[in-house]
């Protein structure tokens, strides 16, 4: 039996009210879809259609919240994303149901549910899911994964508890809870401080969830020699670390606060570190206070040695603005590595003094504001005294960019070129030129496998046609297309590349990499993914184990029979660049 309307004592509880009051007016058969056919005839030049989504018309229908119409609607998908089969007394869902991936509004009201299946956690386009008039007990944690949620009405059920895992949901603008016997203190928060509030009381007190399994390790089977067993081998890891910066609750609202603090996520990043104790290291989003008085005291101590670049921007700020603003930074054990030279890559001002570069519109509007940089480290094995330029990226991240992400690596390209051949002559290396000297290029590309910038760097080449640069215009670099002598692979392409590098809420793909130039260097090993069954359990890093929402790759790596006959000067100090 439905209770009579309570008495409002706060404008949040008014709100649960007058949610609540619509609500019981809509528990007739189909009376959501009825109602947008309704509207759907009442409007003018409207066409006509069997079921609309009713969470978007553009006018309000009883107080709900209304969102105008996505024009852009994908033609090859289905023509409707909302399903409404409330009011109908059904007491099973089919499992097909949640096999309806492309839904974004789910009406399941007024029925005689008394279980909702774990499996609506396939759902994850729905922005709004009403489960009001059932005959629900408890709700499965599994709703946390339904991370696009706006509206969640569960009105009138048999709901005494709330499951911590719906702290994910930090995107729920309206949340229907009256009506159920729930205890304390869910309601009082809901009362008093509104959503946002109960969403983050559940997620900071979310437990956290089991810890990962072991990375594997992925050791490839090579030819052995006497020669072979003599080659020189390195490990080499590469990880963007997300900065305090970046790290915001508006950006990672899905992860407990006390998760998300520098404090303890430096911790994490210093442990996972040590724990694979590369021969090198390449950081990226590390601010210069987190690199000055932290990092590099921290690794000093496990016989790492450094040289850190920062963003552009920093040349305008005050010291004290300076100490946030995030750049790359390149470790090196002291016992195996010297350090010959170094050199940062300011791409804006690379650009400025390059001969192809033209400065047009997209030049200035699109290239120059955005002020990512790159280190160079030229480095020399102790033991076998062989060099090694090692290239540490942090390319820009916006995907409407993809032109600029090009550019830039084509002009990382260019200074790896430049100073490489430049270095060889300088410290008299045996090296020929470029295409012999060993290179590894790390970090964040910001570039998924089928990007332009992957095929710039495993190609050689992209021309200009190119669907990354041919609306584009930035002189000969988009007239002519862009190329570079390096031969380069990527070590992860051995496994086909990972499947994700960056796991978060809303996006999960392979953007990070570690590439090597294939005439003198050769991988033996790899660093694995992440367990897929942990992966299947989060909604996105990072989280109370995953300190960002980068993974680290790692990689072991090889010199080849080195060349005949270097001639080494006596004295080598590092420029200071």
């Amino acid at each position: 039996m439905v209770s009579s309307l309570p008495t409002p004592t706060t404008a949040h509880h008014q709100q649960q009210v007058n949610y609540l009051q619509i609500s019981r007016q809509s528990s007739s058969p189909h009376h959501h879809a009825r109602t947008a056919a309704a509207l759907s005839r009442s409007t003018a030049h409207s066409n006509p259609i069997t079921i609309a989504d009713p969470n978007n018309p553009s006018v309000a229908i009883n107080g709900l919240t209304r969102r105008a119409q996505d024009k852009r609607a994908n033609k090859n998908g289905p023509q409707w994303t909302a399903l409404d089969i409330g009011g109908m007394g059904l007491k099973n869902l089919s499992l097909e149901l949640f096999s309806y991936q492309f839904l974004t509004t789910l009406y399941l009201n007024h029925n005689n549910l008394t279980f909702l299946t774990p499996e609506i956690r396939r759902l994850r386009s729905l922005t709004h899911l009403d489960i009001s008039g059932n005959k629900l007990t408890s709700i499965p944690a599994e709703l946390g994964f339904l991370i696009n949620l706006k509206e969640l009405f569960m009105f009138d059920n048999l709901l005494e508890t709330l499951p911590p895992q719906l702290g994910t949901l930090y995107q729920l603008e309206n949340l229907g809870l009256e009506g159920n016997p729930i205890k304390e203190p869910f309601m009082s928060i809901l009362y008093k401080d509104g959503i946002s509030e109960l969403i983050a009381y559940l997620r900071d007190n979310c437990p956290a969830p089991p810890p990962p399994p072991e990375r594997e390790w992925l050791a490839f089977e090579s030819e052995r020699s006497e020669a072979a067993e003599q080659e020189s081998m390195f490990t080499v890891l590469t990880y963007n670390i997300l900065s305090e910066k970046y790290a915001t609750s508006q950006q990672y609202g899905y992860t407990p606060s006390w998760a998300l603090e520098w404090e303890y996520r430096k911790d994490l990043i210093l442990q996972e570190i040590l724990s694979y104790s590369p021969d090198i290291l390449c950081l990226q989003a590390i601010e210069a206070s987190q690199y000055e008085e932290f990092f590099r005291d921290q690794l000093k101590q496990a016989d790492y040695d450094s040289v850190f670049w920062v963003k552009s921007r920093a040349k305008t700020m005050s010291e004290w603005e300076r100490r946030s603003v995030d750049g790359c930074a390149t470790f090196f054990k002291s016992s195996m590595f010297s350090l010959l030279d170094k050199q940062i890559v300011e791409f804006t001002q690379v650009a400025m003094k390059h001969p192809n570069f033209e400065k047009t519109e997209d030049f200035f509007n699109r290239f120059m504001t955005k002020d990512n940089i790159s280190g160079l480290a030229l480095l020399e094995t102790k033991e076998t005294k062989q060099q090694l330029l090692v290239a540490n990226a942090h390319i820009h991240w916006d995907p409407a960019f993809s032109d600029v992400k090009l550019i830039q690596v084509g002009m990382l390209m260019n200074e790896v070129t430049r100073c490489g051949n430049e270095w060889i002559k300088r410290y008299r290396l045996a090296y020929k030129d470029i295409s012999k000297l060993p290179i590894l290029l790390c970090g964040d590309f910001n570039s998924l496998p089928t990007s332009g910038v992957y095929e710039f760097l495993s190609r050689g080449s992209v021309t200009s046609e190119h669907e990354d640069l041919v609306e584009h215009n930035y002189g000969l670099f988009t007239s002519k297309g862009l190329s570079h002598d390096v031969p380069l692979r990527s070590a992860y392409s051995q496994i086909g590349e990972l499947p994700f590098t960056n796991f978060t809420a809303h996006f999960t793909g392979a953007i990070d990499y570690i590439w090597h130039s294939t005439g003198m260097l050769t991988v033996n090993g790899l660093l694995g993914g992440p367990d897929g069954e942990y992966i299947s359990r989060n909604v996105g890093f990072p989280n109370a184990h995953n300190p960002s929402d980068h993974i680290c790759l790692l990689a072991e790596i090889k010199f080849k029979s080195p060349p005949a006959g270097p001639t080494y000067p006596q004295f080598r100090k590092p420029t200071n660049k």
